[in-house]
């Protein structure tokens, strides 16, 4: 697609910014409202293939030299060592702890462990989105 595209790609900068945005915001509040790592982690690989259909994937990985498929695999590992580390401390697998910060700015803010599990199930979601779609685009 070398069509006159600087529409697209005009578009696509400001675009990008929102998406990533709110991708943020769903994984972040996933934990207490509906999101979390899948959801979030979907609407952050339509960044990603948005930056891919506007450029082309030369130029894209050129500014952003990241391999999803490692992506995929380190948030598989992620996922599933946040599981098994509850194990190591004798309770069952995948239990939560959460645990309160008392931050500068912030105040007293909770931090649960869940949230690594949910970082390692949007990463893995985004290196398997990027990665079939990168496959794809091989083909055609």
């Amino acid at each position: 697609m070398k069509a006159n595209d600087v529409i697209l790609r005009t578009v696509t900068k400001v675009a990008v910014f929102i998406i990533l945005t709110y991708g943020v915001h769903l994984f972040l509040a996933g934990h207490y409202e509906p999101g979390g790592g899948f959801v979030g982690g979907l609407v952050l690989s339509s960044a990603f293939v948005l930056m891919y259909l506007a450029f082309d994937i030369e130029t894209v990985q050129r500014g952003m030299p990241i391999d999803f498929k490692m992506v995929a695999g380190a948030g598989a590992f992620l996922s599933v060592a946040t599981g098994a580390a509850s194990i190591a401390f004798g309770v069952p697998f995948l239990t939560q702890e959460e645990a309160h910060l008392t931050l500068p700015i912030f105040g007293d803010v909770a931090f649960a462990s869940v949230i690594l599990f949910e970082a390692g199930v949007a990463l893995a979601v985004i290196g398997t989105v990027i990665t079939i779609i990168l496959s794809i685009s091989e083909d055609v």
